[in-house]
């Protein structure tokens, strides 16, 4: 992989989790989720977990300076020399110019940004059709991966629930703050020559072999 830092940018149910999971196995480098390295800064009682832990318990927004911060950490861990990913960061343009002053200031170079982009409609199946057994864990889609007797899992015959917020209205809620939110991204990003679009209605193992395939080639 030539580009030392990939970002991924994609809705809710673009796969974007799986397809990072997938590329960081490929080429042996660390998959950054905000969400893991904010739980893991807060475990630790780092300085700045422990100013995130507070914002949360307060209920309020952990502020840019804090994740920032603690993103900044992550990447000069030594596994990281290699390279990353970033999946769910930056998330605003403010967070993209503070990912692009210290990718620099480290020597990493500009970050390829994979933008997995899927069909409204396909994302609304992924999204309500998910199901989850409440024994096991294991993941089913009525529309895509059905179990095989109607809401049991197959592995253990768990009953199989659906998320509060798998509802359609809540959904399209999500899928529009989403596009609001990241479009300005997807445009600075393009704008710079440092974007590239993923299909993301193909199936899993062919877009992992695409961007695996273009990796290697970018």
């Amino acid at each position: 992989m030539k580009a030392k830092a990939l970002i991924f940018l994609g809705a809710p149910g673009a796969g974007k989790g799986t397809q990072a999971r997938e590329v960081s196995k490929a080429f042996s480098v660390p998959q950054i989720s905000t969400g893991d390295i904010l739980r893991e800064a807060v475990k630790n009682q780092t300085p700045l977990g422990l100013t995130a832990k507070q914002k949360m318990e307060a209920g309020q927004l952990v502020p840019d300076e804090v994740v920032c911060g603690i993103v900044a950490e992550r990447i000069g861990q030594p596994d990281c020399r290699q390279g990353f990913l970033l999946d769910g960061f930056p998330r605003t343009l403010n967070q993209a110019e503070f990912v692009d002053r210290t990718l620099q200031a480290r020597g990493f170079g500009n970050p390829l940004v994979l933008n997995i982009g899927v069909d409204l409609e396909v994302l609304m199946k992924r999204l309500t059709g998910r199901r989850t057994c409440a024994t096991c864990g294991a993941i089913y889609n009525v529309y895509f991966n059905p179990p095989k007797p109607a809401e049991v899992c197959d592995k253990d015959g768990g009953k199989l629930l659906q998320r509060a917020d798998d509802n359609e209205n809540t959904i399209r809620q999500r899928l529009v703050a989403y596009e609001s939110q990241t479009q300005p991204l997807i445009d600075y990003y393009r704008g710079k020559g440092l974007l590239y679009d993923v299909d993301g209605n193909a199936e899993p193992e062919a877009i992992a072999q695409e961007l695996v395939s273009y990796l290697k080639a970018a």
